[in-house]
């Protein structure tokens, strides 16, 4: 009979050769398996092929059985509540309509929360921010500003260069939102109220920078939280608690 045992995807080894206690699974997926960060990386280029496929097909088994839908909740501490967040993000409509403190909050924590999972997924970092030492993340905050005014329509058109100055001012001014603050995706959940939050900010990010965190793409996942929304062919599925946001 073959041997059963979980080995790493990337070198091959199973957790007891490797001293380990046991294998983890990758955040997306939650299949395939790694030793540890620098295997899980080396194989990512051959991974992300599939990664999302396999996110995307595990999370609609998930919710076949259950037949409530999902709907946005009221997000804790923004002034207004906007429905239908994932199809708003895929036209472009996300921060349109909002006031405009809470632009500038789900701006800012969506950088935050894209610094965060760079750092902790590719030890990646945007110097000189407070992931290098610096007091504050302004400056590459700003630089993500401006690549935001590159997309057509993704900025409400109330948001100008002196916009994007009172913007990153109001990071520096003390509110929860802080540039001089490292997120987590936990503290995300808590302050918002939604375990949806840290991918609605995600995905927000990946359209400023045009890719995900190793590069990934969460369109499909996008379209299929949108169908949810809409009562279309996602109609009669609740969402589970699956973390596929990455």
């Amino acid at each position: 009979m073959a041997d059963q045992t979980p080995s790493c995807a990337n070198c091959r080894e199973t957790a007891a050769v490797k001293g380990l206690q046991n294998l983890k699974a990758c955040t997306r997926c939650k299949t395939t398996r790694y030793c540890g960060r620098d295997c899980q990386k080396a194989d990512w280029k051959v991974h992300k092929k599939v990664c999302s496929r396999i996110a995307t097909e595990a999370f609609a088994r998930a919710n076949t059985d259950h037949t409530s839908s999902y709907s946005a909740p009221r997000l804790r501490n923004l002034e207004q509540h906007v429905p239908n967040p994932f199809t708003r993000l895929d036209q472009n409509l996300y921060l349109h309509g909002r006031p405009e403190t809470d632009v500038y909050k789900l701006l800012i924590d969506s950088f935050r929360m894209r610094q965060a999972d760079d750092f902790d997924y590719e030890y990646k970092t945007t110097p000189p921010s407070v992931y290098t030492g610096a007091p504050s993340s302004t400056e590459p905050f700003l630089q993500y500003l401006a690549k935001a005014t590159t997309h057509p329509s993704l900025l409400p058109p109330w948001f100008t260069d002196d916009k994007a100055g009172k913007c990153a001012t109001f990071g520096n001014s003390g509110a929860w939102s802080d540039l001089r603050k490292k997120v987590t995706k936990p503290e995300i959940i808590q302050h918002y109220g939604d375990e949806k939050m840290p991918m609605q900010l995600r995905m927000l990010a990946e359209v400023v920078y045009g890719t995900g965190t190793m590069g990934q793409d969460g369109s499909g996942m996008r379209k299929l939280m949108m169908q949810v929304e809409n009562d279309g062919s996602g109609k009669g599925q609740a969402m589970s608690h699956i973390d596929i946001s990455r």
